[in-house]
């Protein structure tokens, strides 16, 4: 029999708040998370942008100093978020060999890597912090929320690009099903604001250039979209059995119904244009649900803001809904958030929680004239979804054509 599988818990740290609660008051306010980089090494690398979408709250200002110096970014920002999604699910005490840790990355220890570099050009090979290895590698920030929490079921980490926690979270609900944990911390997280990305995503022309207007940078489905904005930080949900979270009396959020994972086998960077390893996600998600297209009544888009991507993924949406695609309220809540690699799809999954949660759609920003070629529903303002069950779907892409998708349903008892 297959187990329902439940949200007890969210935590966050994102461009638009510290926390999950934060995160979500932002976004519905319709603020953007972007800023120019004071930085000296924006303008020393002679950089064609210098923006991005860093993180509010800077995990110094809520770790210790001995937690900054053995972390990398990335894994600090696991550790504060996956921290409140434990609290938030009210740190159940239950046998530690039950509790497994299912955390992603697109990159890793990006900044542990390159300082290390630096240092040894600059200084030599003495100089090179021993810690290097441990905190460069991508399964850091796995091993550092296990280990924070005493989590011994397992420690998994998802490499896939900018699909990996979405595709951590279908592995989450994959392992509930098998019985392999009892509770599984699932998340993503990335820090790669960096000289050295801004300056190769630019290069493939990713980014946008709107270095004049950072806010109205990133615009999803916009007629004038010209790419991505990076953000940073993490995003964790914490997922049970039903019966287990019942048994511990535990507020539910919502409930993780099925996902799905598939690859396009198309090209290194760009998707396939008709979508099809997308909309292949998107069936197997719902498949998994034991629903119908019918029953969907909420997307929360994988939506770049990339003139190529934007209109792959409507060509997928399109394939699995046909015109009804048209009637269903998206959000693209990278315009807001932007763009947080490897940590995204948890990022966007926990709004997507959240959203069927309170019935609520979050709006789309700098959507000022819609691309006549994705005539998407795509509210620019809080949309009410109704009073009945929800379920919604949350797309995740990634380069080297990975596409994970996890359909989410209202809890409804």
């Amino acid at each position: 029999m297959t187990k329902r599988i439940v949200v007890t818990g969210i935590g966050a740290s994102t461009p638009l708040g510290g926390t999950a609660p934060d995160t979500w008051t932002a976004l519905l306010a319709g603020e953007s998370g972007a800023n120019s980089l004071d930085y000296e090494w924006a303008s020393m690398y002679d950089l064609p942008v210098t923006f991005a979408m860093e993180a509010k709250v800077r995990p110094s200002e809520v770790l210790e100093r001995v937690e900054t110096k053995r972390l990398d970014p990335s894994s600090q920002f696991a550790l504060i978020s996956a921290r409140e999604a434990w609290a938030d699910a009210g740190a159940p005490d239950i046998d530690k060999t039950r509790i497994g840790v299912e955390y992603s990355t697109g990159i890793g220890g990006l900044w542990t890597l390159l300082d290390a570099w630096d240092t040894l050009r600059e200084k030599g090979s003495r100089r090179v912090l021993p810690m290097t290895v441990p905190m460069l590698m991508p399964n850091a920030a796995s091993a550092a929320v296990s280990m924070d929490l005493d989590a011994r079921a397992f420690a998994r980490t998802d490499v896939s690009a900018c699909a990996s926690s979405t595709e951590a979270i279908a592995n989450a609900y994959d392992h509930l099903q098998q019985g392999y944990a009892d509770i599984i911390l699932a998340g993503g997280t990335e820090s790669c604001v960096h000289p050295i990305t801004l300056a190769s995503f630019s290069s493939m022309q990713a980014l946008s250039r709107r270095n004049d207007e950072p806010t109205k940078a990133s615009r999803p489905y916009d007629r004038d979209r010209d790419g991505f904005v990076m953000g940073e930080g993490a995003a964790t949900l914490v997922l049970e059995t039903l019966e287990h979270a019942q048994a511990r009396g535990a507020k539910i959020y919502a409930e993780i119904a099925g996902g799905g994972v598939t690859s396009d086998s198309y090209h290194i960077t760009a998707p396939d244009p008709e979508g099809r390893g997308a909309a292949r996600a998107v069936f197997a998600a719902l498949a998994q649900a034991g629903a119908t297209v019918d029953d969907v009544t909420h997307i929360n888009a994988h939506a770049t803001s990339t003139p190529v991507g934007d209109i792959a993924e409507y060509k997928a949406l399109l394939a699995v809904f046909g015109d009804r695609v048209h009637e269903i309220p998206v959000s693209a809540t990278k315009g807001a958030h932007g763009h947080l690699l490897g940590g995204t799809g948890a990022l966007e999954a926990l709004i997507t929680v959240l959203a069927v949660q309170s019935r609520t759609a979050p709006p789309t920003i700098n959507l000022d004239n819609q691309d006549p070629e994705i005539p998407l529903f795509v509210p620019t303002a809080p949309h009410a979804l109704g009073d009945g069950p929800q379920l919604a779907i949350t797309n995740s892409f990634g380069f080297g054509g990975h596409n994970a998708v996890v359909a989410i349903r209202s809890y409804e008892g």
